[in-house]
């Protein structure tokens, strides 16, 4: 109850704060996106000019998807908010992909830490759901999103548990973090692709974040009737579960036009699973089911 009130003043003075941690002077914040923030940002980390302009990367960014998100920003944490379905989802989204890493970098499954070591980037964090779980399993986890809103929630919502006070949120993009040069052990966006202007480009992105055997690992919905009527249809016209307009039928790929697209950027997909709504228990499992929502996990090419 306690962290619950702490979390709604915080979010109360949001507007008019910036972001402090006292308790853990260590821990990384930056700010990289002017576009998305109607404050001053923070100065991104000093890049040697002949780096910035060898390595410039074109955004994917959608200025309209990020006006979207960024209008439901204070939400994230609201249980029976717009973010609902993913939180219902995120367990088992959490599940797959500990599995999934735990196979590919050899850990145990069964220890508490099997992420011990490991640098993990959250593309697309919104306010943290994902990163918190993953540095809980003791992963080195910077969170990243173009809307410096949900970096600001997330951030706050981290410093209420010492586990996941050290994450490094970021208000940038994955281009940005390209031409910084920054490499991770598994970069991870989910839900993200189908809300990029450029899906090619940015798994090229992601393909370069990633070290050499690294694990890329993406999450989107299939482009099938079935998915207009759940996802679209259902999900944001019947339910109300979502904000209407949230997704476009166009914009989802299939698991066979993925995969091409992981493939011209270096990524093998080893490992791809369903995820299934059971409307009678409310709750989300695992399957070979990849018509609606469907999880890809690829390597990236040892050269």
């Amino acid at each position: 109850m306690a962290s619950k009130i702490l979390l709604r003043r915080a979010l109360i003075i949001l507007s008019s704060s910036s972001i402090r941690n006292p308790k853990n002077p260590s821990a990384r914040r930056c700010s990289s996106l002017s576009t998305a923030s109607t404050e001053a940002p923070l100065p991104p980390s000093p890049i040697p000019p002949s780096i910035k302009s060898s390595t410039r990367v074109p955004s994917s960014l959608n200025e309209a998807e990020v006006a979207k998100f960024a209008a439901i920003a204070d939400t994230w944490w609201d249980f029976e908010g717009p973010f609902k379905p993913l939180h219902w989802m995120n367990p088992t989204r959490v599940s797959f992909i500990r599995s999934s890493l735990c196979r590919h970098f050899e850990r145990d499954p069964h220890c508490a830490r099997p992420f011990e070591g490991l640098k993990i980037v959250d593309v697309g964090c919104g306010g943290g759901i994902l990163s918190e779980p993953l540095a809980r399993m003791g992963a080195t986890v910077t969170g990243i999103d173009a809307v410096e809103k949900n970096i600001k929630i997330a951030s706050i919502h981290a410093e209420l548990d010492p586990r996941t006070s050290s994450i490094e949120y970021c208000c940038t993009t994955a281009e940005k973090l390209v031409e910084e040069q920054r490499k991770f052990d598994a970069v991870i966006a989910l839900e993200v692709i189908e809300h990029v202007t450029d899906p090619s480009g940015f798994c090229k992105s992601l393909s370069a974040l990633t070290v050499p055997n690294g694990a890329t690992v993406i999450s989107t919905i299939n482009r099938t009737m079935r998915s207009y009527a759940t996802a679209i249809v259902a999900a944001e016209y019947i339910l109300h579960w979502l904000p209407k307009g949230t997704h476009q039928w166009s914009s989802f790929f299939t698991p066979e036009e993925l995969v091409l697209i992981l493939q011209r950027a270096s990524v093998s997909v080893r490992e791809m699973a369903g995820f299934v709504y059971n409307p009678l228990t409310g709750e989300w499992s695992i399957s070979d089911d990849t018509s609606v929502n469907f999880i890809a996990v690829g390597v990236k090419d040892s050269h």
